[in-house]
């Protein structure tokens, strides 16, 4: 029987509020690949900054799943913010020793947890599928549950990296999920050739929705390049990520 949690309840509830006042068109396929009980990770491509909440939004609509999403420390820092993830019983990733993360993932995978992770570890400006980080699959390997992808099309066009957008350009946007089958993965499997398969999988279920996507993308700054819109291509996207994490640095080491 779940357990009350009344800070994830509101939160929700805020959230819902919020889509609907938005009045976003919402369409998704694979909902039957959303376990109903036990253990998964949700592996979750990222092209805007408010997937984590659209996912989360699309699975409690369907079987009142919690996700407990895996978060940088920097998030639960911030003031309110913090408050509310731990509430919600996220986990907070520290990027300089993950140990502790990555052991609390498993255990709620254990537990029967959904855990929700971005393998691209950062936002697709591109708006195709970058390379992903082994860390999804490793955590289905050893907590013995399975790989759920899940491609989100749309949310970019709510708030996305390197991008100003609107309030009224938020309104009425059509948002759509696609929720893949189960990776099933053994212990003994290639880590490399497991995780290379999920983000075949990502691509695969990403280039489905970009071409059901209702609205006609030609032109646009939220369509990628190779189908007509005006997104960074994936080279331009990371010389331009290369550039701002050489910033950075910069200004890391003239206020250190």
């Amino acid at each position: 029987m779940k357990t009350r949690e009344p800070i994830y309840a509101v939160a929700i509830g805020i959230g819902r509020s919020l889509f609907a006042a938005w009045r976003l068109k919402r369409r998704a396929t694979g909902l039957e690949n959303i376990p109903a009980t036990g253990g998964a990770v949700l592996a979750m491509t990222h092209f805007g900054y408010l997937e984590f909440a659209l996912v989360e939004w699309q699975t409690w609509l369907h079987n009142r799943r919690r996700i407990r999403f895996m978060a940088t420390k920097r998030a639960f820092d911030k003031p309110g913010v913090g408050w509310l993830l731990r509430g919600m019983r996220h986990i907070e990733v520290d990027m300089s020793s993950g140990g502790a993360a990555y052991a609390n993932a498993v255990a709620a995978l254990r537990r029967g947890e959904l855990i929700g992770v971005f393998p691209e570890a950062g936002v697709s400006a591109s708006f195709t599928v970058r390379d992903l980080k082994t860390g999804a699959v490793r955590l289905a390997a050893e907590a013995g549950v399975p790989v759920i992808p899940v491609a989100v099309w749309g949310g970019q066009r709510l708030l996305t990296k390197n991008r100003k957008i609107r309030l009224r350009d938020r309104f009425g946007v059509n948002v759509d999920f696609a929720f893949g089958s189960p990776i099933q993965v053994r212990p003994d499997d290639s880590v490399a050739l497991r995780t290379e398969e999920l983000r075949d999988e990502l691509q695969s279920l990403t280039d489905r929705l970009q071409a059901d996507y209702p609205v006609d993308g030609t032109g646009e700054w939220w369509q990628p390049r190779h189908l007509g819109g005006t997104a960074p291509t994936v080279e331009e996207a990371a010389a331009a990520e290369t550039e701002r994490a050489r910033r950075r640095a910069l200004a890391d080491e003239s206020t250190g």
